[in-house]
C-alpha cells in the first residue's frame, strides 16, 4: 500500500472516533475550496474548525491542534500530505483579526485530473509539533474536531501560465544533481539576485512589525519602488504593500530571479523581523502579518522570483547571547535544539509558504549550531515538507570545512551550500571545491555563492550612485564582482549568485530600500543568465575542466566549463595573452565564437580550430581586447 493510501486510510479510520466540538463558536467542519484549480497553482482548503485566538493559552491553536490534509491523485501516482495552520477569521491580512474559526491548507497540485482529499484534525497536548508519522503512532487519547475525517474531491486543469511565472514551469526540485530542475517544464535552473537587505521583511506595512533598535535596523517603506507597483498587483488594508511589491516587480524586470530574507532575526543585526505576535512569544504566531508575508511571496512566484528563506541568524541560532554580548538577545528557539519552539516555527513556515514553487530553506545565516542540531533541524524540515524543497546551510568562511564536511553525503537531508567568503576573487575555486567534494561524498550539492565579498563592501552600488564619490578605492568593483563572483561561480558548476551589500556603503545590508542602486550588477547578471538560456548551453551536462586550459584558475587567469568532445566554454577575466585548450584525443573541427559578458547579444567572430592536440584559441575581439570575454567552442 502506498504511503498516501496508508495516511488517507488512517485518517478515515481515525474519523470513526471523532469527538463533538463543545464551543458554540466552533465551525461545523465545512471545507471550502478556493483558488485557480490548475496545475502548480495554489489551491486552498479553508476549514470551519474550532474557535481560537492567536494569543490563546488554553487552547493554544499552534500547540494544541494539528491539521493535515492528505491529497491523492486519481492515478495513484501522485500523493501529498500537507500541514495546515490557524488562519483566524480567514481574512486577517485585511481585518487584523486575532481570532476566529478558520483553518487553512495550501496545496500546489502537480498534474491535472481528479484529486481526493482527506482531512486530519486533531487536538491534544503538543500535537502541533508532531509529524504525521508521529500522530499516527499516538497511543494516548486525542480529541478530534468536527472536520476530522472529512473527504472530498476537486478537478485540476492544466496551467495557463507562460513566460517567467513559475506556475508555467512547476516545482523546482533537487534531483540528485548539481542543479535544481523544474518538475513541469523539465528545465534546469540558474539564479542571480539580491542577498540584501537581509531585513527585507522589516517592512512598515506588515502588521505588528517594529524596530527593536531603530538606529541600527530601521523599518522600511521601499518608497523608491512604489512607482514599480502595477494595477492588479496585490495590496492590503487600503493600499498597503506597494513599496515591497514594486521592489519585487523591479528586480524581476531586470532579468534577475532571486532574493533572500530573514524570517527571524530577534537579537540579530536588524532585530526587527519575527513571525510571532510578540518578539519573545515563540508559541504564538501573528496571523495578519503572516497573511501579508504570504501575499508578497505568492506575487514573487508569479514574477519568477526564487525565494531564499533564511530561517535564523548567528545571533539567535543557539544558546549564545550574540557576538556583542547583548543581554537583550532572546534565547534561541529551544536553545538551538529541535524542541517545541523550533518544530512549531518550521511547521508554520512550511504550512504557510511551502506551496510556493521555487524556494530553499536555509538553516541559518552564518549558522553556528552543533552538527547534531543542524542535522536534526534539516531532518525535521524534510519530514514535514510535502514538497521536498531544497535545504541549504550558510556559515562563516572559516567554519565551512567543518560544517559542510559533516553534512555531506546521502545520510543527510541537506542538499546544498549557501556560500560566503571575504574576497570575490575566491569564488571560483571555492565553488569547485564544494561541487567536487559533495560529488565525492555520493550526493552532489547545489552550490550557490550567496554572500560574496568583504563584509564592509560586498557588492557596491553603481559608481555614479549618490554617496559613492567618497569611496576612492574599493576592495572589489562591480566589474570584479561580474568577473569573479558571477562568472566565477557559474563556470565552476555553481547554481548562481546572490549579492551581499556591504555595511559601510549606501543602500547596505540593513537599510537598503532601493534595488536600483545595483542596476549595472543586475544587468550583468541577466546577461549571464540569458546566455545559458538563449544559446541552449547544456550546463547540467558540463563540468569544470580547468585542467584543459593553459591557466591557473585559482589565480583567476581563466576558467573552463566543458562537455569534452562537444562543447567548451572558456571564460577569460582579462583576455590579454592567448590561451591553449587541450583537445588531445578529440578529433574533428570546432568553431570558436566570442560572447561579450558586458553587453550580451549574439556570438561574434566565428573561427575554426582542429582537435587532436593542444590548440591555441584565437585572439579576443578587437573591441575591448583586454577586458573579459567568453569563448564558445563547439564541435562542428
Amino acid at each position: 500500500m502506498t504511503a498516501i493510501r496508508r495516511c488517507v486510510a488512517c485518517l478515515i479510520c481515525l474519523a470513526a472516533v471523532s469527538a463533538q466540538a463543545s464551543a458554540e463558536q466552533d465551525g461545523d467542519g465545512t471545507v471550502t475550496i478556493s483558488g485557480e484549480l490548475k496545475t502548480w497553482h495554489k489551491v486552498t482548503l479553508t476549514i470551519d474548525g474550532p474557535w481560537a485566538n492567536e494569543a490563546g493559552r488554553e487552547p493554544n491553536p499552534f500547540w494544541d491542534y494539528s491539521l493535515f490534509v492528505g491529497f491523492l491523485h486519481e492515478s495513484g501516482e501522485s500523493q501529498y500530505y500537507v500541514p495546515g495552520y490557524f488562519a483566524a477569521d480567514g481574512r486577517a491580512g485585511e481585518t487584523s483579526a486575532t481570532e476566529g474559526n478558520k483553518w487553512r491548507v495550501h496545496f500546489a497540485p502537480d498534474r491535472p485530473g481528479k484529486w481526493t482529499y482527506s482531512v486530519g484534525f486533531l487536538r491534544g497536548l503538543n500535537v502541533g509539533e508532531m509529524t504525521f508519522d508521529e500522530l499516527s503512532d499516538l497511543s494516548r487519547p486525542v480529541k478530534y474536531q468536527r472536520a476530522h475525517g472529512k473527504t472530498g474531491s476537486f478537478t485540476i486543469k492544466h496551467t495557463d501560465k507562460d513566460g517567467r511565472d513559475f506556475r508555467a514551469h512547476g516545482r523546482l526540485e533537487y534531483v540528485g544533481e548539481r542543479y535544481l530542475k523544474f518538475a513541469g517544464s523539465g528545465k534546469y535552473f540558474l539564479k542571480a539576485g539580491a542577498d540584501a537587505p537581509e531585513t527585507l521583511l522589516a517592512f512598515r506595512d506588515f502588521e505588528g512589525t517594529r524596530a527593536n533598535n531603530p538606529k541600527k535596523g530601521p523599518l522600511k517603506s521601499f518608497e523608491p519602488h512604489v512607482k514599480d507597483w502595477e494595477p492588479g498587483d496585490p495590496t492590503w488594508q487600503d493600499g498597503k504593500g506597494k513599496g515591497l511589491i514594486g521592489a519585487i516587480n523591479y528586480l524581476s524586470s531586470t532579468g534577475c530571479n532571486a532574493f533572500s530574507f530573514l524570517t527571524y532575526n530577534a537579537g540579530g543585526d536588524g532585530d526587527n523581523v519575527w513571525p510571532f505576535i510578540e518578539r519573545d512569544k515563540k508559541l504564538h504566531y501573528d496571523c495578519s502579518k503572516l497573511d501579508q508575508w504570504q501575499a508578497v511571496f505568492d506575487h514573487a512566484t508569479s514574477k519568477g522570483m526564487f525565494l531564499h528563506f533564511k530561517l535564523q541568524e548567528t545571533e539567535n541560532d543557539d544558546m549564545r547571547t550574540g557576538r556583542n554580548n547583548n543581554a537583550d538577545v532572546p534565547a534561541a528557539l529551544d536553545g538551538g535544539d529541535l524542541g517545541p519552539e523550533r518544530k512549531l516555527y518550521l511547521r508554520e513556515m512550511v504550512a504557510r509558504f511551502g506551496h510556493n514553487l521555487a524556494l530553499n530553506w536555509n538553516l541559518g545565516e552564518e549558522n553556528t549550531q552543533s552538527t547534531k542540531q543542524q542535522r536534526d533541524m534539516a531532518a525535521y524540515l524534510a519530514a514535514i515538507d510535502p514538497y521536498n524543497h531544497h535545504i541549504v546551510i550558510h556559515t562563516y568562511p572559516n567554519q565551512q570545512d567543518k560544517v559542510y564536511g559533516a553534512l555531506m553525503g546521502d545520510q543527510s537531508t541537506v542538499t546544498g551550500a549557501s556560500v560566503q567568503n571575504s574576497n570575490v576573487r575566491d569564488c571560483h575555486w571555492q565553488t569547485v571545491k564544494w561541487v567536487t567534494q559533495s560529488k565525492e561524498q555520493g550526493k552532489p550539492w547545489v552550490v550557490a555563492f550567496d554572500e560574496p565579498g568583504e563584509a564592509s563592501f560586498g557588492t557596491p552600488p553603481d559608481p555614479d550612485w549618490p554617496g559613492m564619490g567618497k569611496f576612492k578605492k574599493l576592495p572589489a568593483t562591480i566589474h570584479d564582482v561580474r568577473k569573479y563572483a558571477l562568472w566565477g561561480t557559474l563556470m565552476a558548476g555553481g547554481t548562481g549568485v546572490e549579492y551581499y551589500f556591504g555595511y559601510k556603503l549606501p543602500e547596505n545590508d540593513l537599510n537598503a530600500e532601493n534595488w536600483r542602486s545595483r542596476a549595472q550588477t543586475w544587468k550583468f547578471s541577466a546577461i549571464a543568465l540569458n546566455f545559458f538560456r538563449e544559446h541552449k548551453v547544456p550546463y547540467w551536462e558540463m563540468e569544470s575542466r580547468n585542467d584543459l586550459l593553459s591557466v591557473n584558475a585559482e589565480k583567476n587567469e581563466g576558467y573552463c566549463l566543458a562537455k569534452p568532445g562537444e562543447l567548451y566554454l572558456v571564460y577569460l577575466p582579462a583576455a590579454g595573452q592567448r590561451k591553449v585548450l587541450d583537445l588531445q584525443g578529440q578529433d574533428g573541427a570546432y568553431t570558436v565564437q566570442w560572447f561579450n559578458p558586458r553587453t550580451g547579444g549574439g556570438l561574434i567572430e566565428s573561427h575554426e580550430i582542429r582537435g587532436g592536440a593542444n590548440t591555441a584559441l584565437p585572439k579576443t575581439p578587437k573591441s575591448d581586447p583586454d577586458d573579459d570575454w567568453l569563448a564558445v567552442i563547439r564541435r562542428k
